[in-house]
């Protein structure tokens, strides 16, 4: 059972959680969980102590899970380090954090189900001779491009759909701009994938990106624990995904508590998009706080 949970703090008042966090603030509390604040101006700067000292030291060590942004898995490590001087014990370690936060960490164990990727080791170092040598087994396939992360989807066309793994100028103008605009946030590399054909759903209504029937599922022990539709726009026609998707896959992934988003292709089968930890990943706006920290009470 976890009774404890840390928020980011707002990023101007350390006394106040992170606006985006209010909602779970007051559902967690509601749960009858225990909620502590992390000054996020401290952990933006690297001062994990400092950031840790509005949470109430603890005689014996409690589980926790944090909710906040993204960070380096380093940085995570650290501030996991901060938060157990003082009796919080989060629920994953760093290692388990990676595990699931970069792409190639879990790669291998699904690749089975999901579309085939390549990628760069050299962060954003990009030369387009190397590149193209990587793509010519996708051959004339399209690409979505990310790093070991994130994507830039709601710039599809302008930096992260690729029409052809052979048209050089494609992947020269595609890649450019997503280096562009990941900039300082770009991690760990170039990251190729295998554009599936999936079940429309919707167009969004501001990038003009494709959405498709995608699900977000999140894993607690190995084991699929809730789910829900992963766009906030389009009819799911209240469509559930089955408890047992993927559940055989959950257990050989080493992290106590992590995403996985899964889609349905055109022709039926459901594949797996990605893993994140679930500490740091949104809940879709179909998922009620109020729901996600009952269950996470409850055990």
């Amino acid at each position: 059972m976890l009774g404890h949970v840390v928020f980011a703090s707002h990023p101007l008042d350390p006394k106040q959680v992170d606006p985006s966090f209010e909602a779970e603030w007051s559902a967690a509390r509601e749960a009858g969980m225990t909620a502590c604040l992390l000054d996020s101006a401290a952990l933006d700067a690297g001062a994990f102590d400092r950031a840790t000292r509005r949470v109430p030291s603890l005689d014996a060590p409690v589980d926790a899970v944090f909710r906040g942004w993204m960070m380096r898995p380093e940085e995570y490590g650290a501030m996991r380090g901060a938060l157990a001087a003082r009796g919080v014990r989060l629920v994953n370690d760093e290692a388990q954090y990676r595990r699931t936060h970069h792409l190639p960490e879990w790669y291998a164990k699904l690749r089975a189900h999901t579309p085939a990727t390549v990628w760069t080791t050299t962060g954003a170092r990009f030369e387009l001779d190397e590149v193209l040598a990587m793509l010519e087994p996708f051959g004339d396939s399209p690409l979505i491009l990310k790093d070991y992360v994130k994507s830039q989807k709601h710039r599809w066309d302008e930096a992260c759909f690729i029409r052809s793994a052979r048209d050089a100028d494609a992947v020269r103008r595609v890649t450019t701009r997503f280096i562009e605009l990941q900039g300082a946030q770009l991690v760990g590399g170039l990251v190729f994938r295998e554009f599936v054909s999936l079940e429309p759903l919707a167009v969004h209504s501001k990038s003009k990106m494709p959405l498709t029937r995608e699900f977000r599922v999140f894993v607690r022990d190995g084991r699929p624990w809730l789910s829900a539709p992963y766009w906030e726009e389009g009819d799911y026609r209240d469509e559930a995904i089955a408890s047992e998707l993927f559940a055989s896959e959950c257990a050989t992934i080493d992290s106590n508590f992590f995403t996985m988003d899964v889609a349905r292709r055109t022709d039926g089968r459901w594949i797996i998009m990605e893993l994140g930890d679930a500490q740091v990943a949104g809940l879709p706006e179909a998922l009620a706080p109020e729901r996600f920290y009952r269950a996470l009470a409850s055990g």
